[in-house]
């Protein structure tokens, strides 16, 4: 990584991160941090999850967020807070908002789901609608802010929300006082900026800190390489709360001096933590908390007989998300698989299929039958099956014993 030549006072900001620990005792939770004897297994080292999904509002957001009002002076609490946000940053500001008394307005794109902004109403927030995308709800807010005196709350680029976010270190060390590596989501850096001052503080260059995004959005990743913060065209992503153009100037600092490396994972490895995190751990996650447990399931971090801490950053997902991300995962842990043959288009062929499923103990979801397909010639069909299994070995039986009948079967991703 190339350095900056303005170094971050490492004391200076810890000292502010033990200031917004005692400011946010009763008001935020100490959420648990959990070891788990399934993902350990599947990864070779000791794995504990900080569960933030546990968190009031659902993520980690409202630490920094209720620390940053806090620091405020009288007479800007008086006039009140502005935020833009589509996501948890907008539940976080109007729930501390709420706590402190203070009057805040959240900014959201059109395009947001009715499910966030009632949820934001939900904390006493006034919630303005405007634009298609986050931009246009920023350049909406900061025209309200300057226009009502109101004091923008920076999702990410801010010491005070930085040493908000921070906390969650503290709250790990004193949980867990020896560990090897740290695995953090990265969308704009408030999270992993204070955390890894905290880290860094305690333990100096002794344990390992890594930084995840979405393959969708490496704006870290890139701006690393360039030595400054740089515009990244982004995709949309299941870790949505990951999707930022560019990493903040601030945030940019502390990550290229303190963070070891920054790792990008896919949309397949996000939705297979996210099932796992599910049905294993019993633990919903949203795409952004899922991303540090993907890092480590896909191998792109290797924690073989390391004690590491993966943190899960929270749990908004909704439920059209969830139920793609569960099907998604049948899918790629070859629970539920697709199979395509072109069978004769007679009497009991479709039967003798049907019975080889059942033998090996497959649950038929669904069946396509399309006699007019042109990959099926005269007195043939093609025939669609999705199939859930009890055992994933039983594919490629189920293939073999369909083959020897002598009709041709494919797998379809």
């Amino acid at each position: 990584m190339v350095k900056v030549l303005a170094r971050i006072n490492i004391d200076e900001f810890y000292s502010e991160i033990k200031k917004a620990y005692e400011s946010l005792k009763g008001v935020v939770y100490n959420t648990p941090i959990d070891f788990s004897n399934t993902f350990s297994r599947l990864s070779g080292g000791k794995v504990f999850l900080k569960l933030e999904n546990l968190q009031k509002t659902g993520a980690f957001k409202v630490r920094g967020a209720y620390y940053k009002i806090r620091s405020l002076p009288k007479e800007k609490l008086a006039k009140g807070v502005i935020a833009a946000s589509a996501g948890n940053h907008a539940q976080g500001v109007a729930y501390a908002a709420s706590v402190s008394g203070v009057r805040a307005v959240i900014v959201m794109p059109e395009t947001t789901p009715a499910s966030k902004v009632l949820a934001t109403k939900s904390y006493g927030a006034e919630v303005v609608l405007h634009g298609r995308i986050y931009d246009d709800a920023y350049r909406k807010a900061m025209e309200i802010c300057e226009k009502e005196g109101l004091t923008f709350i920076h999702p990410f680029d801010d010491p005070k929300v930085i040493a908000g976010q921070g906390t969650i270190a503290i709250e790990i060390i004193n949980s867990l006082p020896k560990f090897d590596v740290i695995l953090v989501p990265v969308g704009g850096g408030g999270l992993i900026s204070g955390i890894s001052i905290a880290i860094r503080k305690v333990f100096g260059k002794n344990v390992r800190i890594i930084g995840i995004e979405p393959e969708a959005a490496p704006k870290f990743k890139i701006s690393l390489k360039h030595g400054k913060p740089v515009v990244v065209p982004s995709k949309p992503s299941l870790a949505d709360g990951l999707v930022t153009k560019k990493p903040g100037n601030l945030t940019f600092k502390i990550v290229n001096e303190l963070v070891d490396e920054v790792v990008t994972v896919s949309e397949d490895e996000i939705a297979r933590a996210m099932f796992l995190l599910l049905e294993r751990g019993k633990l919903l996650a949203e795409g952004a908390g899922a991303a540090p447990l993907a890092a480590l399931l896909s191998g792109k971090v290797d924690v073989k007989g390391k004690t590491v801490v993966a943190i899960v950053s929270g749990g908004n997902a909704d439920l059209t998300t969830i139920y793609r991300v569960i099907l998604r995962g049948l899918s790629l842990e070859r629970r539920v698989i697709k199979l395509r043959a072109i069978l004769k288009d007679v009497p009991g062929t479709l039967k003798e299929v049907l019975n080889i499923v059942a033998s090996n103990r497959g649950n038929i979801v669904d069946i396509k039958h399309d006699r007019f397909s042109l990959k099926a010639g005269p007195g043939y069909a093609v025939v669609e099956l999705i199939i859930e299994l009890l055992n994933p070995e039983a594919k490629d039986t189920i293939i073999k014993e369909i083959s020897k009948l002598g009709y041709r079967v494919e797998i379809i991703e």
